[in-house]
């Protein structure tokens, strides 16, 4: 899941088919006042950034005018700085215009996305832990949201419900106790992955005992998390079951948390707390 491959095309093309008919209805009734005729525009970036969602971007102008030209300048997970020219268009003008709109929420919600994500990853490069995103995203924009995430250097948590176990206090609770949930787990989807989250250290150990491929440590304390890392640690290599941290790590705590010696860090404000980078697209030859 750490590729920076996109989700199929199909998924691109569905998502930009919903974003055009919001914004367009039965017709752009603007842009049919413009002549249609050919025209240039550039794309700018007004602040320091990752770029991510080219192909989203393209998909709207091209949803439109199947023989617009666009020029990308940058890479996608390029880090780029304020004032960079990212890309020039050539195309009808009307087509242009119409896309504007659609093409700049897709690049501009997803470059926050990975810009966000990238400065997570740099406050806790060197420690060994890595920075996963989760479940908290914008509706139907899931899988644009974490390929964003990979763009910034972060990894993917499990994509939904179907695709890992997850045993969370719910679970446990109605299970009855946390070696009774991993048990009805394994039973049940034994090719899955199996991620528990356990309330204390009492927890923690029950799911060291009955084996798991991760555990979350969920709002624990310093004292608590830092226990964690010592018992885990001084199991026999064979026994060690990699540590998640999850609960409102901010920007300023991370790399403490990381020092601590755990394993991954889950950020739910990289998905759900979306800081869109500041884009504009201009018609007109560019300026440099």
């Amino acid at each position: 899941m750490d590729s920076l491959a996109p989700p199929p095309p199909e998924v691109i093309e569905a998502d930009v088919a919903r974003a055009l008919a919001e914004d367009l209805g039965d017709g752009d009734v603007t842009a049919a006042l413009l002549p249609d005729s050919p025209e240039r525009a550039f794309l700018l970036c007004k602040e320091e950034a990752v770029v991510c969602g080219r192909p989203w971007f393209d998909a709207c102008h091209r949803a439109l005018d199947p023989n617009v030209r666009i020029n990308w300048r940058v890479s996608e997970g390029e880090r780029v700085g304020a004032g960079t020219v990212l890309a020039t268009l050539e195309g009808r003008a009307r087509a242009l215009v119409s896309a504007e709109r659609t093409a700049l929420n897709f690049l501009q919600t997803l470059s926050g996305t990975a810009t966000a994500t990238a400065r997570f990853v740099d406050a806790v490069r060197g420690t060994g832990a890595r920075i996963l995103d989760t479940r908290k995203t914008l509706p139907g924009l899931r899988q644009a949201q974490k390929y964003a995430v990979r763009a910034g250097g972060g990894m993917n948590h499990r994509i939904g419900l179907f695709d890992a176990v997850m045993l969370k206090e719910n679970h446990v609770r109605v299970a009855g106790s946390v070696e009774a949930a991993i048990r009805r787990a394994r039973e049940s989807s034994p090719g899955l992955p199996l991620i528990v989250e356990v309330e204390d250290l009492e927890e923690l150990r029950q799911a060291l005992e009955a084996g798991c491929d991760r555990i979350l440590i969920d709002d624990f304390s310093v004292q608590q998390r830092r226990e964690a890392v010592r018992i885990v640690a001084a199991l026999p290599a064979g026994r060690r079951i990699p540590l998640e941290v999850s609960g409102s790590v901010g920007l300023d705590q991370v790399a403490a948390v990381a020092a601590d010696g755990v394993d991954f860090i889950s950020i739910g404000a990289l998905t759900k707390h979306v800081h869109a980078v500041d884009l504009s697209m201009k018609l007109g030859p560019c300026p440099a």
